[in-house]
């Protein structure tokens, strides 16, 4: 598994969206636990929340005590569950797809599950592209990380990071004196080093 520390610089997921409502359609009706605080819809659903965008064939959202959502959202044969968030304070947007997509709106963390590939994009350019089995997005630790296994689409279960360099504008991140490497090694699962 790597790690990619600093994957797009300064700036985390847009923070406001934490505090937005959390909206849903879809072609087909849908089920509303009100009890359970569970929501379940399938057919062409689209789940906004602020700036956050999840496409996908069928999403199970859960609402937590204390008023965060999960989700997980489900792609259908040959159309991969899609997202895209704006950044905080820049020009920039995450953007992925995978076969499933879940979604942890109080840990920040977003995982593409199966093939599949997160970018970054400046402006409408992409800079940077993960792609693996298991692609994890911790917006508020500005954290990447990626997995790949024998099914991933990439051969051999390799995973694939193409990063590009900051801009001479890009300020650096906040109390940083000297760059500091961007690719970093996480432990492996049973804990040693590959």
């Amino acid at each position: 598994m790597v790690a990619l520390a600093g994957f797009a610089g300064p700036g985390a997921a847009e923070r406001a969206d934490r505090f937005k409502p959390l909206q849903v359609e879809s072609d087909q009706p849908g089920k509303i636990d009100l009890l359970n605080q569970f929501v379940v819809f399938s057919g062409n659903v689209v789940v906004t929340k602020g700036t956050m965008l999840i496409r996908a064939a069928r999403i199970e959202v859960r609402e937590t005590p204390d008023g965060y959502h999960i989700a997980s959202a489900i792609g259908a044969p040959g159309r991969p569950a899609t997202f895209r968030q704006k950044r905080d304070g820049a020009d920039e947007t995450i953007e992925g797809e995978a076969e499933r997509i879940e979604y942890d709106g109080k840990a920040g963390v977003v995982k593409f599950i199966n093939q599949a590939a997160v970018r970054r994009l400046r402006g409408a350019q992409v800079a940077d592209e993960i792609t693996g089995q298991l692609v994890s997005y911790d917006s508020l630790q500005e954290i990447v990380s990626v997995s790949g296994s024998g099914e991933s689409a990439a051969p051999g279960g390799r995973v694939r990071a193409v990063l590009a360099p900051r801009a001479a504008s890009e300020p650096a991140a906040p109390g940083a004196s000297a760059p500091s490497p961007i690719l970093r090694l996480s432990p492996a699962l049973d804990g040693t080093r590959k």
